[in-house]
């Protein structure tokens, strides 16, 4: 049952102790965003980045009452126009039952003091052109598109296969 109030929303960092709640709001995210082929994260692997000696990212959880209502999983970039770091958030999800209650944007506000504290120059992420509710949503807090901007991405394949060729 949804608390009708973010104000109750309680944000924490992940602990180790998390990670299989981290897992499942992970497949969780996959299946909204008909990505579950895509999903392949492991306990393991989530152990290690962002819990282990050379951790590369956070999480944050967000709880109302005792339940866990979604999650924000970012890391760290540098922009050299702006000489200073950013934060890259990869993944803000809030659960089905619990959206429209203000959570997502306490969430996003959460990660935005904490890139303020750490005299980062922006916070930046990507989202699906169908997503129009995440679009309206990231709107109404100013965000703007960057669209004369296209993401490119070399996955596990196309890396091998590119340093296969150019191996020598």
């Amino acid at each position: 049952m949804a608390v009708n109030s973010a104000a109750n929303l309680l944000i924490k960092k992940a602990t180790p102790a998390d990670v299989p709640l981290i897992i499942d709001l992970i497949k969780q995210l996959a299946i909204y965003e008909k990505l579950e082929t895509e999903a392949k994260a492991t306990p393991a692997a989530i152990e290690t980045y962002l819990f282990g000696d050379k951790a590369v990212a956070e999480c944050l959880l967000a709880f109302a009452a005792d339940e866990c209502v979604g999650f924000a999983l970012f890391f760290h970039n540098f922009s050299t126009f702006v000489g200073k770091p950013g934060i890259y958030l990869e993944d803000l999800f809030i659960k089905e039952a619990y959206r429209g209650l203000g959570y997502g944007k306490q969430l996003l506000l959460h990660l935005v003091q904490i890139a303020q504290e750490r005299n980062c120059g922006r916070v930046e992420w990507s989202v699906l052109d169908w997503n129009e509710p995440a679009i309206q949503f990231y709107k109404s807090l100013g965000a703007t598109a960057m669209g004369e901007w296209t993401v490119y991405r070399l996955d596990d394949k196309a890396i091998n296969q590119l340093l296969n060729h150019h191996a020598g």
